[in-house]
Order: C-alpha cells, then structure tokens, then sequence
C-alpha cells in the first residue's frame, strides 16, 4: 500500500513498461552520443591524411628533385662504398669505387643518429689513390645510423640505413643497398 502511494506521487504506473518510461532513455542517451561521437571521430582518423604544414613547400620540393638528381648521377658514376667500423682503435674506414675503380678526391660523410640529432656526424674525408679513407671517431652508439656519402660539389650522393653493431661493415651502391 505504501509503495502504491509513492509510486502515484512521483507519476509513475507500476503497469507502464521500462521502454515507455523516459528516465531510462534519458539515461543512455549520454553514453549513445558517446559512441556516436567516437564512431565518428574513428571515421574521421581513417578517412583524412595527416596534413603535414610546411611553409616553404616549393623550395622544398624542388630539393627533393636535386637529390633524385643526385642519386641518378651517383647511378651514372656506378658508385660503391664499403664501410666498417673498428671500435678496439676507434676508427671508420671504408673504400669508394667507381666502375670498381678507386674515385680518389675530398668527399662528406654523414652518419646521421636514428633519434638523437645531436649525436649526428659530419666529416670531410680525403680519399686516397687507392679508393681508401679513414676517420677517427668516438665509440659509436649502438643504434640504426643513416649513412650519406657526398662529394664536396655535392652532385653525387650514396646513402643507406646501417644497425651498427649488428652489422660489423655495410657496402652502398647506386639504387641497392647490400650488407654484411
């Protein structure tokens, strides 16, 4: 009897179903919406690139074509180079041919850390009559390094990825990157 008159005072029909009731929809409209909005969200993620601002993109891209360039002719060269890493005396040697024939002159090498720029290396380095350098340098750190080797003029490049010190040498030639 007493649950009979609150139900009346607060205008709720103990025959009424839940469905016909609005507190119920009330309550699960919020984690609804919720739903709907991370569906779209979702949707929203998947179906847009990521827009990546650059504010000079002209020059940048005209850069990108210089390197292209730079790789064709380091193709035409048929450049090689052979580095390996010594860590007992602390010194970087390697070999640069051409046609498998030493290219002696002054070139740049870049090892370029794979998260710390800050440990990257720049180096100019003379390469002997016989196609050979060397370079001392401190202890490596065991990480994935970008090797980029240049000419001075910079109208060659070779570059490649080198996992020191699982890889004790890497070879880079034009368009292929062959380890050992």
């Amino acid at each position: 009897m007493q649950l009979d008159q609150s139900l009346r005072r607060n205008h709720i029909d103990p025959q009424t179903p839940w469905y016909a009731q609005r507190w119920p929809w009330l309550l699960m409209a919020g984690p609804v919406a919720v739903i709907v909005a991370g569906s779209f969200t979702t949707w929203l993620a998947f179906s847009r690139p990521d827009a990546l601002v650059v504010d000079d993109y002209y020059t940048q891209g005209k850069t990108i074509n210089q390197d292209l360039r730079r790789d064709k002719a380091a193709n035409t060269l048929n450049l090689a180079s052979t580095l390996r890493y010594d860590p007992a005396s602390a010194i970087l040697s390697g070999t640069l041919r051409s046609f498998d024939a030493p290219l002696p002159g002054k070139i740049r090498l870049h090892l370029v850390h794979s998260t710390q720029p800050a440990k990257d290396i720049v180096a100019p380095v003379e390469v002997d009559a016989e196609g050979k350098f060397a370079l001392a340098l401190p202890m490596l750190e065991k990480a994935r390094w970008q090797v980029l080797i240049e000419n001075e003029q910079r109208q060659w490049r070779l570059n490649g990825a080198w996992a020191w010190p699982q890889q004790l040498q890497i070879e880079l030639k034009t368009n292929l990157i062959a380890r050992s």
